[in-house]
């Protein structure tokens, strides 16, 4: 089996997620996703919150993002018949996706959401990512009724040909958290030209 370390997820999530479905049939060129702060970018894991106790694995159920206004359910994700991570239904707005034969969120590991930033009919689930800064609290309600709480590191941006996958899908010794969207500038010939990837490590449960 394929796992989250090749290249060919980033591929699929720079097309799947990133063709600029909205803006593409609207013309809204101008409303354009916001892109992330210089600022926002990689810093020590360090120097952030300190890191929570790992859980034992549990399928999510749902992420809220409180400062962007997510609040959505979470889908397993497999992989398609090429082996490359597969996406949530861009019929469905708000509804995101977790990739489910990796690291649950909360427990030890690389954890991985990803959902549309637009669809035909406007913005979609993680339009607003690109806006998250770093403190901002992401939480993950879990089947075993716990919530996995999640603090930002950083929020990159990178291009679709430059990405760096070792660095968000690698393995890491603490819960860690990546929620993908689609970013990196916007053509009206290609859509989206990357992914925008908010790095995050679990703080606390309740």
């Amino acid at each position: 089996m394929r796992t989250p370390s090749n290249s060919v997820i980033a591929v699929v999530t720079a097309a799947a997620l990133c063709t600029g479905a909205w803006l593409l049939h609207s013309g809204a060129a101008t409303h354009a996703p916001p892109q992330p702060a210089a600022a926002e970018r990689s810093v020590d894991p360090a120097a952030g919150l300190p890191a929570a106790p790992a859980l034992p694995p549990s399928t999510p159920t749902r992420v809220r993002i409180p400062s962007i206004r997510v609040d959505a359910p979470l889908m397993g994700l497999g992989l398609t018949s090429s082996g490359s991570l597969d996406v949530p239904p861009a019929a469905k707005k708000n509804l995101a996706g977790w990739y489910e034969a990796g690291t649950a969120p909360g427990a030890t590991g690389t954890a991985v959401v990803a959902g549309h930033v637009d669809n035909t009919e406007g913005p979609a689930v993680f339009y607003d990512l690109g806006a998250l800064k770093r403190g901002a609290r992401i939480e993950v309600d879990r089947q075993d009724g716990r919530v996995a709480v999640f603090a930002v590191d950083a929020v990159e941006v990178y291009r679709a040909e430059a990405f760096p996958d070792e660095k968000v899908y690698g393995a890491a010794r603490r819960p860690e958290l990546r929620v993908i969207t689609c970013g990196g500038g916007y053509s009206r010939s290609t859509g989206y030209q990357g992914n925008v990837v908010v790095f995050a490590h679990l703080t606390g449960t309740r």
